[in-house]
């Protein structure tokens, strides 16, 4: 495995003197040859010239956030990232990276959750360069490399987690922030060995596929009608024992059994039917 050696490269302004010396006097020397004047032998004009195009051979720029790879006829010398204008042996080849923070958005993937249920599934992946070397020489395209591990990430963690349960159990859909941290955490494991450093994952689509969309959304909303119906129940329950115990202490009104279970019936029907109730006045005595 390679990784990133910082090669620290000459300041280009301080060798911009030089190449300018180099090229006033080049062109003196052609203004000259055409006037029939000789102002500097051939050879040395030779040599002049040779200097000049190999100090601007080695004039190259570094801008913000980027790093430049170095290689001296395929081995790798260095990396470097101080920007600004930089010069450096002109027989160097220079790659640049980009160490930008970027991001992607995967394409909607579907597959099966846990529980084998179709669903679909894209997530948004943010991530940059960290390592320069390993980048350009560890993988063939470091950034087809992020994207195709990143769907390969998404589309395992999908068959690891149900996309709705029961009984506390983490899914796709109630527990996000942990879904996330796991998404994450696969996906850099995956992305380790190309450089990269993932800042960010988080699911940005989350969906039943068409075919079983609408069997699952009535699933939904039975599940959400027999909550309710738990929730008025237990309040129902609770308001009948309050009523029956304030009635026991005011000594007001003595129930018998009979009297007490069709009390509570009347405010079970009451408290717990889907429509208002049409109150009966009796006319009679309580036992007619």
């Amino acid at each position: 495995m390679t990784n990133e050696i910082r090669h620290r490269a000459i300041s280009g302004w301080a060798a911009l003197p030089v190449i300018l010396i180099f090229m006033i006097m080049s062109a003196t020397a052609m203004v000259k040859s055409f006037s029939g004047e000789r102002f500097i032998e051939g050879g040395v004009l030779a040599f002049v010239l040779t200097v000049l195009a190999i100090c601007l051979a080695g004039l190259f720029m570094v801008n913000p956030n980027e790093g430049r790879v170095l290689q001296l006829f395929g081995a790798y010398v260095g990396t470097v990232r101080d920007p600004g204008l930089r010069w450096s042996n002109p027989f160097y080849s220079r790659q640049s990276i980009s160490l930008r923070v970027r991001n992607f958005e995967s394409d909607r993937l579907k597959v099966n959750d846990s529980d084998g249920n179709p669903i679909e599934i894209a997530a948004v992946v943010v991530w940059k360069v960290v390592d320069t070397a390993e980048a350009c020489f560890e993988v063939d395209d470091y950034e087809n490399y992020v994207r195709v591990q990143s769907e390969a990430a998404v589309r395992n963690l999908a068959t690891r987690y149900p996309y709705d349960g029961h009984d506390g159990e983490e899914t796709l859909r109630g527990n996000a922030a942990e879904v996330a941290k796991a998404l994450r955490s696969e996906i850099q494991d995956r992305l380790s060995k190309a450089g990269v450093h993932v800042v960010e994952a988080r699911i940005s689509h989350l969906a039943y596929a068409p075919e079983i969309a609408a069997a699952m959304l009535r699933r939904q909303q039975a599940g959400a009608i027999i909550a309710a119906r738990q929730k008025i129940v237990e309040g129902a329950v609770g308001m009948v024992e309050q009523a029956l115990e304030q009635l026991s202490r005011s000594e007001r009104i003595t129930l018998d059994e009979e009297r007490k279970a069709a009390m509570v019936s009347n405010l079970l029907v009451v408290l717990c039917g889907d429509r208002e109730a049409q109150p009966v006045v009796n006319t009679g005595t309580l036992y007619q």
